[in-house]
């Protein structure tokens, strides 16, 4: 099964990921000063900047029009959703902001010019990054799965405050309620 709309995405045919533990190392950890290019041309290191930050990982988006990775990417656990969820940080943008977020940033192993398309074609408010390398993605022991030779982010969202990450969401379904999910908890520990 392949459903063809990238954001119209019926969950119940959708397998939800299993939380395999591959998450719980990362509360409290100080983010190494990993500088990661973004969509908007600049080099972020998410270590070394100050206040709340919002990160939002996910394996890959898709591109309309275009196959998918895999033919059986819907029934790969936790890889289907990720232009829906990257939607949903967008039309929560603003509330995100309000509610103590001072940068968001969304984050996969896809280049950055993919993702720089990617980014002017959803609109996106925030920068993109990527982690093409691998380099945030080993030195932080994100979990990953591998699909058709391409190592790729499981989907997570970190709260991290003054480069330590103080919370954790994973696993992450369905993944369009994730923006909604990590308002709710910055309205509750607002800093």
């Amino acid at each position: 099964m392949n459903q063809k709309n990238l954001l119209e995405v019926d969950w119940s045919q959708i397998p939800a990921p299993k939380d395999d533990g591959a998450a719980n190392h990362l509360m409290g950890t100080r983010i190494p000063p990993v500088s990661l290019v973004a969509t908007d041309d600049t080099s972020v290191t998410l270590s070394a900047l100050p206040g709340r930050s919002v990160v939002f990982a996910y394996p890959r988006t898709g591109e309309p029009g275009k196959i998918s990775l895999v033919d059986d990417w819907d029934m790969i656990p936790g890889a289907r959703g990720c232009t829906p969820q990257t939607c949903s940080f967008r039309d929560l943008f603003s509330e995100l902001k309000a509610a103590g977020a001072r940068h968001v940033f969304g984050l996969s192993t896809q280049s950055n010019a993919y993702q720089t398309e990617m980014a002017s074609r959803l609109h996106l408010p925030f920068p993109v990054l990527s982690d093409e390398k691998l380099a945030l993605t080993k030195a932080l022991n994100l979990p990953t799965m591998e699909v058709a030779g391409l190592v790729l982010i499981k989907r997570l969202a970190l709260i991290i405050d003054d480069g330590r990450i103080t919370h954790v969401f994973y696993p992450v379904f369905p993944p369009d309620r994730n923006a909604g999910d990590v308002l709710d908890w910055l309205k509750e520990n607002r800093r």
